[in-house]
């Protein structure tokens, strides 16, 4: 996999982590550009983690080369880091096509456990979303949200769909059977009139539309 983080320590800090761990790491560098290079260079890789704000002007820098990448390279795997939920930037991502990618904030590295698996989760092509992300972009008033419509149960059924948990996961996360979360998945896409579609999955459909995109 590609690093791309313009501090040092904590590059760094992650390259011998992954390595600990037993992941490769081809190259780690600190800006957008030589991060779109480096996979150009590397295209067989199957993750990069990215950080959002990078240099010359700290805003964007690494979420564009992120979706970039997605264009270029749609099998690489992306994670994004950000210090703060930004929901425009974490919406931009959300809105292509959903698998192999993922947005979590930086505080969760030091989970490694939870780090390491949504890095797993996105290179092996899932999705993997910040829990606390999650809770943000969902957060709306009842009078316009959609949410409003979804049972608490639903709601949190939604909650570990976004995040890119798999039904099995889900069950074992709420303590339910599968076949309850397949009903529970069936009635939120039913209430957001969601119907079968050969395009985008309607599992990243459900979350698009309560970000009100």
């Amino acid at each position: 996999m590609i690093l791309a983080d313009d501090s040092t320590l904590l590059r760094e800090g992650l390259v011998r982590l992954l390595a600990d761990e037993g992941h490769e790491v081809v190259t780690a560098v600190g800006d957008g550009t030589a991060l779109l290079e480096a996979v150009d260079r590397n295209p067989d890789v199957d993750a990069a983690v990215v950080d959002v704000r990078m240099p010359p002007t700290h805003t964007d820098e690494g979420l564009r080369a992120a979706l970039e990448i997605r264009r270029r390279h749609p099998a690489v795997g992306v994670l994004v880091l950000s210090q703060y939920v930004e929901k425009r930037y974490a919406t931009e991502l959300l809105s292509g096509p959903g698998e192999g990618v993922g947005y979590l904030l930086k505080d969760r590295v030091v989970q490694v456990d939870e780090f390491l698996d949504a890095l797993e989760r996105v290179a092996a092509g899932r999705a993997a979303f910040d829990p606390e992300v999650v809770r943000r972009l969902l957060s709306r008033s009842t009078h316009t949200d959609p949410l409003a419509r979804l049972t608490p149960r639903e709601r949190d059924v939604l909650d570990a769909m976004a995040q890119g948990h798999a039904n099995a996961t889900i069950a074992e996360r709420l303590h339910v059977s599968r076949s309850a979360v397949e009903k529970h998945i069936n009635a939120i896409f039913d209430k957001l009139e969601l119907p079968g579609s050969s395009g985008y999955s309607r599992r990243v459909l459900a979350v698009l539309r309560y970000l009100g995109t």
